[in-house]
């Protein structure tokens, strides 16, 4: 990962709770500067930090925010959503019978055939040739052991997940309120 004090392209801002942590890490909270610029004017955040940009129009200026805090806490106790890219977040984009990342796709554990249900307890992240080496049969019966068992993750547990994953770049602004080991640009 790339931490660098030149500004990413797009100028996008990172976007923190109302308790100052990031929203999500994977993929990281990030918004558009015309977002922020629009949010700041409508005081619905506070601006942490800024890039040496600035943007006008007839009767204003602003300089662009590279942090920016949402003025209201946004709870994160809530239930993931059950989605495919959560799913392959929970079980760290790797297939759960052989450990490969790529071809992913979701198995049901207990096929659908055998009564087996598309729920979070059922699904697991599988790559293509496994997922059609076991087919319609359970793991024990195509000598397939799970390397993790499937479960329900909460909120806190995918926001972890996410940190295993951190993004190709980072802006120097950002690192006080980001977790990962961090290796600087010379």
């Amino acid at each position: 990962m790339r931490v660098s004090e030149r500004p990413p392209s797009g100028w996008p801002a990172l976007v923190l709770n109302a308790d100052f942590r990031p929203l999500s890490y994977y993929p990281l909270s990030i918004w558009p500067w015309q977002e922020v610029v629009k949010a700041v004017w409508q005081d619905r955040v506070d601006v942490v930090s800024v890039y040496d940009k600035v943007v006008r129009s007839p009767s204003h200026e602003i300089r662009l925010p590279s942090v920016i805090s949402l003025k209201s806490y946004v709870d994160q106790d809530r239930a993931p959503a059950f989605t495919r890219f959560n799913v392959f977040l929970r079980d760290d984009f790797r297939c759960q019978y052989c450990g490969e990342t790529k071809e992913l796709t979701f198995d049901h554990v207990v096929p659908r055939s055998r009564g087996g249900r598309t729920t979070w307890e059922n699904i697991v992240a599988a790559c293509g040739p496994c997922n059609l080496r076991k087919g319609g049969r359970t793991p024990a019966q195509a000598g397939m052991p799970i390397l993790r068992a499937p479960h329900r993750p909460n909120a806190w547990q995918l926001q972890d997940a996410g940190r295993r994953f951190p993004p190709n770049y980072l802006h120097q602004s950002w690192l006080d309120y980001l977790y990962w080991d961090i290796e600087l640009e010379p």
